[in-house]
């Protein structure tokens, strides 16, 4: 597979690299589209409208691959934002980022951040684990990156954690979609920690948190009142690599005082006070589960054989060099 079938060059004008877009159809939808083949060999193919612009999210995946492979320049990965501008024109997102702009590959790069607990952590769309966490299973980011991921993975779990222990006080943590326990799918997260305005709620009643955005849009709700809180047993594992205890603890406690465990494990998801429990197992959610196992008690074995060749000799160097404006706030 050809990842530069995805890459449009011309999507961010003035930027010296462009991004994916959200996939393609081989046959013209009723939906709108937009015909193009970036290859420029063979037939077209049906453009979505949208393109993926957000760097702490899973497509970052596709990413790596396509870089690696050389079907995508390595500038890309660059073209991709941190976190959306801190002008007003932007106050629709969660809150008003704070960093500074470095360069790399000729692009100028906003390194922001969202404060949340004393923590700035770059967020994910939706402030949730499988955004954040997800290629971090094939692709050992906090090692490689030590002053960008290696800082904003373990303070993504710590603040996912903390916002479900002392914030929300559900007593349990873990927030990513997944299904809901009323029957269907939904989006879980923390909604502080991700972009959207709305954000990934983290209960069934849809709690959303507004603390407004600095002079250009006042706080609408800034101290919820937490409702049913859903937590889904996969965000714990995926957590397992930075906090192994607490995930280990927290997975326990779901299982026995919640009762989220059938004879294929955990089960999907969980609201946690009136007990309602998803019984079904999603093939994606199992997979990032076995897969955090493997690399915590299998000595990263799904990494050491994603990046053998060219991933680790392509991608370590290109994100080693990036400085996040994660870290914890100066008191």
């Amino acid at each position: 597979m050809d990842f530069g079938i995805f890459y449009n060059k011309d999507a961010r004008p003035g930027v010296a690299a462009g991004l994916l877009r959200g996939g393609f159809y081989d046959v013209q939808p009723t939906v709108d589209t937009v015909p193009g083949n970036y290859l420029g060999k063979g037939p077209d193919v049906y453009y979505t409208l949208n393109h993926y612009d957000v760097t702490n999210s899973e497509p970052r995946i596709a990413t790596y691959i396509g870089i690696a492979l050389g079907q995508i320049p390595s500038a890309h990965y660059f073209a991709t934002m941190r976190v959306f501008p801190d002008t007003c024109e932007w106050s629709w997102q969660e809150q008003q980022p704070v960093g500074e702009h470095r360069s790399y590959e000729g692009i100028d790069v906003f390194e922001g951040a969202y404060t949340y607990r004393g923590m700035r952590i770059v967020p994910s769309w939706g402030g949730d684990m499988f955004e954040s966490l997800m290629p971090d299973l094939f692709v050992p980011e906090a090692s490689w990156a030590p002053k960008a991921w290696g800082i904003n993975h373990p303070l993504t779990v710590r603040a996912q954690r903390e916002f479900g222990m002392e914030d929300a006080k559900y007593g349990y943590w873990g927030f990513s979609p997944a299904s809901h326990p009323n029957g269907g799918y939904s989006e879980w997260g923390v909604d502080a920690l991700g972009m959207s305005s709305d954000g990934y709620p983290s209960d069934v009643e849809r709690t959303s948190v507004d603390k407004g955005f600095g002079d250009c849009r006042p706080a609408a709700n800034p101290t919820p009142a937490w409702g049913d809180g859903v937590v889904t047993p996969h965000a714990a594992f995926l957590a397992m690599e930075y906090e192994t205890r607490e995930a280990y603890d927290n997975l326990v406690r779901i299982e026995k005082n919640l009762g989220a465990y059938g004879q294929g494990g955990f089960f999907d998801a969980v609201a946690v006070k009136s007990g309602t429990i998803a019984r079904r197992y999603l093939s994606l959610d199992q997979a990032m589960v076995l897969g955090a196992l493997g690399n915590v008690f299998g000595d990263d074995v799904i990494r050491r054989n994603f990046v053998r060749g060219e991933v680790e000799r392509v991608i370590k160097p290109l994100i080693a060099v990036e400085e996040f404006s994660a870290g914890l706030v100066d008191s």
